[in-house]
């Protein structure tokens, strides 16, 4: 018979104290033998990193997806007038917040939230695909391929400025120096290709808080995301002079990589040396396989006119949408897109509206395209912004920002499209259902690659470091999920 009973999920004893320590005896080795293999395992990745930090890992459990493109709305796009509609603001659009409205918690940046009027969104939205979802009429595109799109209603966080709520949404934390979401995961996972960055950022326009975005922080600065530019040559120097033959570019870059690693041996722990001698070896390797990558004219024109290359408004963010699908097809683990700029204070619907005609079929064309290619499924799409905008109006047309409820969404890595999670109040303000912190849907990310956000950390500065900090919760992911 066996001595301990089942109650409530908890093993009860039944039998004496000495009779339980001679049964688990084994037991105990048993954990002691998984203490050492789980030791052994994380020896050998920090020995991977060490002699190369890119080299591809294992995640920590079976992932649903393997590499990630972060459409990031830098400014703060208005959730109420793209994936959130609001039938209770638009009948009291014009009138005061109402007097029942708890406004006190609420610190706006340039207005109280009793200040303006009520503002309903100009749009429609439209019930979309077979699952009904709803859609603004400024997304068409979007709204044909809703049933892969899983919106997420009810983030939030308490940072008002775009500063830190740039450096929350990208690194987990209001204050620089720490690391991207995109530098964590190819920390965790490493790059699946030899020839192109792990890591790889474009941007519409500037960035509005300087490499922060896509920094490696206190990680080894080999983590940091490459810059492709989206004018002009994306890559600088990529070609070497026609007086240089590809042997003599290899010996000098060994002479090279002899000195650097010569002034590294007398400078133990800068990792920016590490990453200059991966960089040259990058580039050198890229010089193959970059030209290939950036050439868009091997593209077939349907492929080109559904994404929108070559036409306006649409054609830059569509060369960067489709540039995305050929990195993830090449083995690239993360890639991120800012577009700009969502900070609609003076007239926010025609910003809206400008804004959606630019990236609405480019990003319909890439969910299209990864699934039609059989990508969408290892792939995840995000998209994002660092906040989003009041219900109440700020000046005539404007909304200022609010991060206390706002919409993102996810596509691809074995979610379930077609679907809301989580709600705002009836006018917007407040995320009140299910909410999702950054460090939530950070920890989500994190899970559908197969990383643990609890056990992917860094020593820093005398403690164990995460992208999540001690929040971070991977529920979400599991509700996402097909099952």
């Amino acid at each position: 018979m066996n001595r301990y009973s089942t109650h409530c999920g908890r093993r009860q004893q039944t039998g004496s104290r000495r009779e339980f320590l001679a049964t688990s005896a084994s037991g105990f080795g048993g954990m002691v033998l998984g203490a050492l293999l789980n030791r052994d395992r994380a020896d050998a990745a920090d020995s991977r990193r060490a002699e190369n930090p890119l080299a591809a890992r294992p995640p920590h459990f079976e992932a649903c997806a393997k590499s990630v493109i972060l459409l990031f709305m830098q400014g703060g796009p208005s959730h109420i007038d793209t994936f959130d509609p609001k039938p209770e603001l638009k009948r009291l659009d014009g009138q005061p917040l109402p007097s029942s409205f708890d406004a006190a918690a609420l610190n706006l940046q340039f207005m109280k939230a009793t200040d303006g009027r009520l503002m309903a969104s100009p749009f429609a939205f439209k019930k979309c695909g077979q699952s009904g979802l709803e859609v603004s009429e400024v997304f068409p595109n979007l709204g044909r391929v809703a049933d892969d799109l899983a919106v997420i209603r009810s983030c939030y966080h308490d940072s008002f400025i775009h500063g830190p709520a740039l450096t929350l949404m990208n690194s987990g934390a209001i204050l620089l120096g720490h690391p991207s979401v995109g530098s964590w995961v190819v920390y965790g996972l490493g790059c699946e290709s030899d020839e192109l960055p792990a890591y790889v950022v474009m941007s519409d326009g500037i960035f509005r808080n300087g490499s922060s975005s896509y920094s490696s922080g206190f990680l080894p600065a080999a983590y940091q995301g490459t810059v492709l530019r989206t004018e002009g040559a994306p890559l600088q120097n990529l070609t070497p002079p026609a007086t240089m033959s590809r042997g003599d570019q290899r010996a000098l870059l060994d002479h090279v990589r002899e000195w650097n690693e010569a002034h590294r041996q007398a400078r133990p722990g800068d990792s920016r040396l590490d990453a200059r001698i991966a960089n040259y070896e990058l580039a050198f390797r890229m010089q193959s396989a970059a030209p290939d990558l950036i050439d868009l004219s091997r593209e077939s024109k349907a492929t080109l006119d559904s994404y929108g290359v070559g036409g306006e408004p649409t054609d830059k963010f569509a060369r960067m949408c489709l540039l995305s699908r050929r990195l993830v097809e090449r083995g690239v683990r993360f890639v991120q897109l800012n577009c700009n700029d969502w900070d609609g204070h003076g007239d926010c619907a025609a910003q809206v509206q400008g804004n959606a005609a630019r990236i609405d079929r480019p990003i319909a064309a890439l969910l299209g395209d990864l699934k039609s290619r059989g990508l969408l499924e290892s792939t995840l799409v995000v998209w994002t912004g660092e906040f989003g905008r009041t219900p109440v109006m700020q000046g005539n047309k404007g909304r200022d920002h609010s991060p206390y409820g706002f919409t993102s969404w996810m596509a691809g890595g074995g979610i379930k499209g077609g679907r809301v999670f989580g709600s705002t109040d009836e006018l917007g303000f407040r995320a009140t259902e299910d909410r999702v912190h950054p460090h939530d849907l950070h920890a989500t990310m994190l899970s559908l690659l197969g990383l643990d956000h609890a056990k992917l950390t860094f020593l820093f500065e005398g403690r164990n470091r995460r992208l999540t900090d001690v929040g971070g919760d991977n529920d979400l992911a599991k509700r996402l999920v097909r099952g």
